[in-house]
């Protein structure tokens, strides 16, 4: 299912990414629709029934034959939604794609991101609160909300991010101890960083070391930091 997620947001957003840098109609209409979701759970946009195809998700596992279950099936639209939604508001007047593949060695998942808010060699406690908040949301639609302020952050600084792979740990995070492996990843994604220096290669870390810093920033023991 995770790959559904990724898979199902991917075909989304390649699509009408397109199509918005095209200055499409169909698209900036969608992305107009869709923006309107952002930081919201899906039961409170009803204009957004039927924007996303989803039908990828109902099919049967190729292994079993079965169809996946129901719970199975509300998360993945969750993370389905929460996504797009975020992308669209990320998408908002940027006239390059706000959506980045992750790479190795261009990495772009919500840890690198947020690091890149941030001065070199440096760390912003301000904006590591936000990613700290992010980590330690209470439920769904707490954590859209917040992931909605870094969103609108990044936009301000022309930074992309990979969307696929936040779908699928939206999905992770709603399983049981997924909140723990998801925080891990963004936490993993923070320290690795390394802003490129004029040859493009990685350098320094978020506090100007040379190599990954051991302090989770979304950990567990932060909690009181996000208040």
């Amino acid at each position: 299912m995770p790959e559904r997620v990724r898979q199902t947001v991917g075909d989304h957003i390649v699509r009408l990414q397109r199509g918005y840098l095209a200055d499409e109609s169909y698209a900036v209409g969608a992305l107009a629709r869709l923006r309107r979701g952002a930081g919201k759970e899906p039961h409170q946009v009803p204009d957004l029934l039927g924007l996303v195809d989803t039908g990828g998700l109902y099919d049967p596992a190729a292994d079993s034959g079965r169809r996946p279950r129901e719970e199975d099936l509300a998360r993945a639209e969750d993370a389905v939604h929460v996504a797009l939604t975020l992308w669209a508001l990320h998408q908002q007047s940027r006239s390059t794609g706000m959506h980045q593949p992750h790479h190795r060695d261009k990495p772009a998942g919500l840890g690198a991101a947020v690091r890149r808010l941030m001065p070199a060699g440096d760390i912003d406690e301000a904006v590591l609160k936000r990613l700290v908040r992010a980590g330690t949301a209470p439920h769904l639609g707490a954590l859209a909300q917040r992931l909605r302020e870094i969103v609108m952050l990044l936009r301000r600084d022309d930074l992309p991010m990979d969307y696929t792979l936040l779908a699928g740990q939206l999905y992770l995070w709603q399983l049981p101890g997924g909140r723990e492996a998801v925080r891990r990843a963004w936490g993993r994604s923070f320290h690795a960083y390394r802003a490129p220096n004029k040859n493009g290669a990685g350098t320094e870390g978020p506090a100007g070391t040379t190599s990954a810093a051991t302090t989770d920033p979304v950990s567990d023991s932060t909690v009181k930091d996000a208040s």
